[in-house]
């Protein structure tokens, strides 16, 4: 596994943990999104949730960076987010 994905994928159970949920159990499905989340950064220069649209508009897509303001919300009423990173 690559080495940025395996830093990345160290600091979401992190933060997971310290907020009370989880990585997707599915280590196939956490790294493909944190894939995603490296190709967005690169391509837009932010870690953009791969299940969302950038826009372009910097203010609104700051909404959607990896954690994205939704994903709590998400979690508590779908016991995951969109993207299927974080579980409850």
């Amino acid at each position: 596994m690559d080495i940025k994905v395996k830093r990345l994928v160290k600091e979401y159970e992190r933060y997971a943990k310290e907020n009370g949920f989880r990585l997707n159990p599915d280590s196939k499905i956490v790294k493909g999104t944190i894939r995603g989340l490296l190709e967005n950064e690169e391509k837009h220069g932010q870690r953009y949730c791969p299940c969302r649209r950038v826009t372009g508009n910097k203010e609104e897509d700051k909404k959607i960076v990896c954690p994205c303001i939704y994903h709590r919300k998400e979690i508590e009423t779908q016991g995951h987010c969109l993207c299927q990173l974080f579980f409850k």
